[in-house]
């Protein structure tokens, strides 16, 4: 498997396509596989050569358990020690929910290596991650089948596939990543690049999803109606169409 390294830290990704470089960036308590089950790397390999990291503490990256790994800063130094490994200058960006958040870490921190930067799910705002936080302690302290239960309850019937993520997953790493985040709001007025940000209309985050892309020069904002945060990433078929017209776009 190939890895980039950050500094000790290593970061697996993927390639799969070819033309124009996309890096897809997934959320919190996923995994690479993710774009691959849910379409979105069958329907983009054929026009760009895709990118697709594994976050720290998820999937075949390495797992640090000091909060002090998981700091914005880094996050973006593992994007760019990947792109530093392909000796890739300049890439298409897109991130859902966590990897949202990274991807306003690289508008801050990493401005000159993105062309264009798609962000699903997320907003560069403050925010309290301390339910997070309770419910990995549970899954800590109960076990992995009451932790797929406690996350069940909040977002709805998940498939078996994911339910076996979060059963196998270090649970210390995740709870060393889910500090409370402070705000990015200063980039908003300073992303000059291409930006399409969009979330369904029933996520929580979805007025300060569009509240940022109101505040950022070039952005696009669309809505995702009668979804919730996990299905604005789930329903690939109704995102996929109105990102693949902006990527395309001169």
């Amino acid at each position: 498997m190939p890895y980039a390294d950050n500094e000790g830290i290593t970061i697996h990704y993927k390639l799969e396509g070819a033309g124009p470089p996309l890096l897809l960036q997934h959320g919190f308590t996923s995994c690479i596989e993710a774009w691959f089950e849910y379409g979105y790397v069958a329907a983009l390999r054929p026009e760009y050569q895709l990118i697709l990291i594994d976050a720290r503490g998820h999937g075949a990256s390495d797992k640090p358990h000091d909060q002090a790994a998981y700091t914005l800063e880094r996050r973006v130094a593992d994007v760019t020690a990947v792109l530093d490994t392909l000796k890739i200058e300049k890439a298409h960006f897109w991130g859902y929910s966590m990897g949202g958040w990274i991807g306003f870490g690289m508008a801050k921190h990493a401005p000159n290596r993105l062309d264009k930067l798609e962000i699903g799910g997320q907003h560069p705002f403050a925010r309290d991650q301390s339910g997070f936080r309770q419910w990995l302690r549970h899954g800590i302290a109960e076990g992995p089948d009451a932790l797929v239960t406690a996350f069940e309850s909040m977002a709805g019937p998940i498939p078996e596939a994911y339910a076996d993520c979060l059963r196998t997953a270090d649970l210390q790493a995740w709870l060393a990543a889910v500090e409370d985040r402070v705000s990015n709001e200063d980039v908003l007025g300073t992303m000059t690049m291409p930006c399409c940000l969009y979330a369904g209309d029933a996520d929580p985050i979805f007025a300060q999803a569009k509240q940022a892309s109101e505040r950022i020069p070039n952005a696009v904002f669309f809505a995702l109606p009668g979804l919730s945060h996990l299905e604005g990433f789930r329903e690939s078929r109704r995102v996929l169409p109105p990102i693949m017209e902006f990527l395309a776009k001169s």
